[in-house]
């Protein structure tokens, strides 16, 4: 399905021409810029820029976004052509509901204007920057949690050249703030990390520690009492756009939106309240505010993500497309839910009032909509990124309450098979993934032996920690799930498992 190329494009011309329930709460423009976001990505959009329109459009306030892509060009230019206008489609199988979102004052590309960028940075109307970059781009070592200073952030922290990495366009940013004496300011991650806000903070502690300068201490000082980094949790499936998203949101609108993204109906934010510049007032809007995101964070990382990531690598595996398409796989739905209470729910305590079975049982719900076309491939991208937050963490907390992992073992072996690169029929599988050269290395050797691939993979210390991998019933039980799979493939795998 394609959208006629002749067809009106959204812009502020065309709004009064929407359907009145399409139209935006704010409008691009009216509201000066009090938030900065890095990552212009479709989650963004469908999430954090939907809480702050409603935010401001309920209780008011300077917050309109300046949005920020730190490397593709394509999505700013689409949005500087709209006025900055863009559309969110929810989809469920009882309707689609499409509305235009006007939260965004501005875009700017880091790339090719990172002084742009560095300048909002240090502008005092700016009292909130939000991150949605994906895990890989924090730089932090999984095993460690520490960063990982690789040649171009040292040059980033100890040249003048414009910065390349986020972590080092964070610091450049923070430099100039404290010079303009700009103020205080939020750093808020909207990452799936755990405990991110903790993370972003040590992170740029020690990037500060490398970028030592003349005034490095009264920077620091300045960074300790002027800036917090309150950590998240936030929760919608977005699904990468497809031309079938174009067709929808035009036929919705009846004018053309190039950057229109789709979501699941269900968004959550929880947010740590720690703003020494102010915030929007985004509980008007639906989020939650806490003093402590962790138990929420652990919450979704080890049930939603983690379960995702599980369905996309076993439904990669059979064939199967989509998320979606994948829990139609026989016994893959109660393997799931297996997972879920006898590993994720064992491994932690969630937040007051929340039983994480029927959390579980509601985010497989969310998973079986067939409307959100969620890629298996998408969701399996960047696995030695998410498989320490989203799995091996449930496996050492098990170990130390001395619990068996099979369920979440399952999963591991799922990844290692995965990025063998071959599904069940032979198909040729895509390893898309920041350690993809030291994977294959790592698998060269092996002749694709179980036992020799589950020690080869874990032996990257990027990935699994030192204790993890000399931890014997843990390999065994990855080794024989992994044998499984080798041999017999998914569905009979799990047959034989249910």
């Amino acid at each position: 399905m394609a959208v006629n190329p002749d067809a009106p494009r959204l812009s502020r011309k065309t709004l009064d021409g929407l359907p009145e329930r399409a139209r935006p709460l704010v409008r691009p423009g009216d509201v000066p810029a009090g938030v900065l976001h890095l990552g212009l990505g479709a989650f963004h959009r469908a999430h954090q820029a939907v809480y702050t329109e409603l935010a401001i459009a309920r209780a008011g306030g300077d917050w309109g976004i300046v949005g920020v892509a730190p490397r593709s060009m394509q999505t700013v230019r689409q949005l500087a052509e709209q006025d900055c206008l863009f559309s969110v489609t929810s989809l469920s199988g009882a309707e689609t509901r499409t509305r235009v979102v006007g939260a965004l004052a501005g875009v700017r590309h880091a790339a090719s204007d990172p002084a742009a960028v560095v300048a909002l940075l240090a502008d005092p109307a700016i009292r909130v920057v939000t991150l949605t970059v994906t895990e890989k781009a924090y730089q932090l070592d999984p095993a460690t949690g520490r960063l990982r200073a690789d040649d171009e952030l040292v040059a980033d922290l100890t040249t003048d050249r414009p910065p390349r990495t986020i972590p080092g366009l964070l610091v450049r940013g923070l430099r100039a703030r404290y010079a303009a004496d700009a103020g205080p300011i939020a750093l808020v991650s909207c990452d799936n990390l755990p405990s991110n806000g903790q993370r972003l903070r040590r992170l740029l502690d020690q990037a500060l520690q490398l970028s030592a300068s003349a005034d490095a201490t009264r920077l620091a000082e300045w960074f300790r009492r002027n800036v917090s980094c309150p950590s998240t949790m936030v929760d919608r499936i977005v699904p990468a756009s497809t031309p079938d998203t174009l067709a929808t949101a035009a036929s919705e609108l009846g004018v053309v939106d190039l950057a229109a993204v789709a979501a699941e109906p269900y968004r959550q934010w929880v947010i740590e309240d720690r703003f020494p510049a102010g915030r929007p007032a985004w509980e008007t809007a639906g989020a939650v505010l806490t003093d402590d995101a962790g138990p929420w964070e652990r919450l979704k990382l080890r049930t939603l993500n983690g379960v995702h990531s599980a369905a996309a690598y076993l439904g990669a595996l059979a064939g199967r497309q989509t998320i979606a398409e994948a829990l139609g796989i026989p016994h893959l739905t109660d393997v799931l839910r297996r997972l879920i209470t006898e590993d994720v729910a064992e491994s932690f305590t969630p937040p007051a009032g929340v039983r994480v079975p029927e959390y579980g049982d509601e985010v497989l719900g969310r998973f079986a909509n067939p409307v959100i076309r969620h890629r298996t491939i998408q969701v399996a991208m960047d696995g030695s990124q998410k498989l320490p937050q989203r799995v091996l963490h449930t496996i050492a907390d098990l170990r130390a309450a001395g619990r068996r992992p099979r369920w979440s073992a399952l999963v591991v072996a799922a990844w290692m098979r995965f990025v063998q690169g071959r599904a069940d029929d032979g198909a040729e599988l895509p390893l898309d993934d920041p350690l993809a050269d030291r994977i294959r290395q790592a698998l060269a050797p092996t002749g694709g032996a179980p036992d020799k691939v589950v020690a080869a993979l874990f032996g990257l210390a990027e990935v699994f920690p030192p204790e993890l991998a000399a931890d014997e019933e843990v390999r065994d039980l990855v080794v024989e799930w992994l044998t499984a799979l080798s041999r017999h493939g998914v569905a009979t795998t799990l047959a034989g498992a249910a």
